[in-house]
């Protein structure tokens, strides 16, 4: 019932067949060793074995490191909130009519945010540890003098509006 090799059957005798033959081997099609007798040459058996281990090994790993080193670059937390703030501000530019972006309960004035103050302690005090701790941002003495500039800013506004008005 089993053919014997020869050159009309075995994709083997020529490089170009048997490169087509390995081809179609990687894809599932094992046909082109079908002609053998796995019971007399146990090699091919083996042979065949082999190579799909391997293969299915080689692959599977090179995707895992593909994988790995697409995930490392994208697991930045401070990109995802970035394009998080992109999406939302594209959707609340395009995609809402103006009635819908004046709404309260959509786009309230103040948003409260509930922080740990233990938590919030330990990780100051470790950025402090780093030296990664940025004081200049914290400068409360020149926002509270910017606050009375405006202020007085305001008063002159208001004063110069009197005057014209008489």
């Amino acid at each position: 019932m089993i053919q014997t090799p020869d050159k009309n059957t075995n994709m083997f005798i020529d490089i170009r067949t048997s490169l087509f033959a390995m081809y179609l081997f990687l894809a599932g099609d094992s046909s082109a060793l079908s002609n053998w007798e796995y019971t007399d040459n146990p090699s091919i058996a083996i042979l065949i074995i082999l190579f799909s281990l391997l293969v299915v090994i080689y692959l599977m790993n090179l995707l895992i490191g593909l994988l790995n080193m697409e995930i490392g670059e994208d697991n930045n937390r401070v990109s995802y909130l970035i394009q998080k703030a992109e999406i939302l501000a594209e959707i609340e530019l395009f995609y809402l009519l103006p009635h819908q972006r004046r709404w309260q309960t959509w786009f309230p004035e103040v948003i409260h945010y509930y922080a740990d103050v233990d938590k919030t302690r330990i990780e100051i005090e470790r950025l402090i540890k780093e030296d990664k701790w940025d004081t200049k941002e914290l400068k409360l003495d020149k926002l509270e003098e910017k606050l009375d500039k405006l202020e007085k800013l305001d008063k002159i506004e208001k004063l110069l509006e009197e005057m014209h008005a008489k």
